[in-house]
């Protein structure tokens, strides 16, 4: 018999592991204290979850480590034999346990913590800063912090829309199927670091990172600083007023910037 899992549970999974769980090499290399900690780990490390719908009966994707410079992502596939794993017992065991509903119905398998428990600890902590920063309610107090923040919400943000419409989100993927070739990016003035981009055209999507250079974007939703981004991005100001205010700048045609914006959310509502 084959299980069915619920749409909206598939939807917020493919977030979790394509556009969440990615951000564990960025904050690895970002923040000073967990880069340290990965100086000395080579190994690979593999999330993943049972699934008696996938081939082999289980979901997930992996990093090849050598150290944080050479941090790589491996995504839709599963290793056969990672040196540390956390396996979840269901997609929806895995969707509870990031979406803050941690106990003993939702905690993983956790596999090669006395082998390599250097490795282990060194990603644990870095997941945990992950959870800290997609889950605040409130913007950090620090420029650096904000920055980490920002940088995550966007690259999340814009990757969970992407991946929403290989999987054939009505909504989203019926918005790529009409429209030409165009840009959509958000981004913080003098901060191109913390930008991201999703391009459509025709029905397919792709996600980057950075300032989109080839061309000028079709719609850039901009703001002044990090404080304003942060605002926007966890609820905490007026976004009227902020416009207003001079704090976003929708550069190029609002109402499909609006579509956008409306997509973004439909990332966070899957991810909370």
């Amino acid at each position: 018999m084959k299980y069915m899992h619920t749409q909206d549970e598939l939807y917020a999974n493919k977030i979790f592991f394509n556009a969440a769980l990615p951000l564990i090499k960025v904050i690895a290399n970002d923040v000073p204290s967990l880069k340290k900690q990965f100086e000395k780990v080579n190994a690979v490390i593999q999330v993943s979850a049972k699934d008696p719908d996938a081939e082999g009966g289980k979901t997930g994707m992996h990093y090849l480590v050598n150290g944080p410079e050479d941090f790589q992502v491996v995504l839709n596939k599963t290793a056969e034999n990672p040196d540390v794993e956390l396996e979840f017992k269901s997609v929806e065991a895995m969707n509870a346990f990031f979406k803050g509903k941690i106990g003993p119905a939702t905690l993983p398998k956790m596999k090669g913590v006395i082998s390599k428990f250097g490795t282990f600890k060194a990603f644990l902590m870095t997941l945990l800063k992950m959870a800290n920063v997609l889950g605040a309610d409130k913007a950090p107090e620090t420029e650096d912090e904000q920055r980490l923040m920002v940088k995550c919400m966007f690259y999340l943000l814009t990757s969970g829309i992407s991946q929403l419409n290989k999987m054939g989100h009505e909504e989203i993927h019926e918005w790529t199927s009409k429209s030409p070739d165009r840009v959509y990016a958000i981004a913080v003035d003098n901060h191109p670091e913390v930008s991201a981009y999703i391009r459509i055209k025709a029905g397919k999507s792709r996600a980057g990172r950075g300032e989109y250079k080839r061309a000028m974007p079709f719609f850039t939703l901009r703001f002044d600083s990090f404080k304003s981004a942060l605002g926007t991005l966890l609820g905490t100001d007026d976004m009227l007023e902020a416009v207003k205010a001079g704090r976003i700048v929708m550069d190029g045609a609002p109402e499909f910037g609006g579509q956008f914006g409306t997509f973004m959310l439909a990332v966070g509502d899957l991810a909370k």
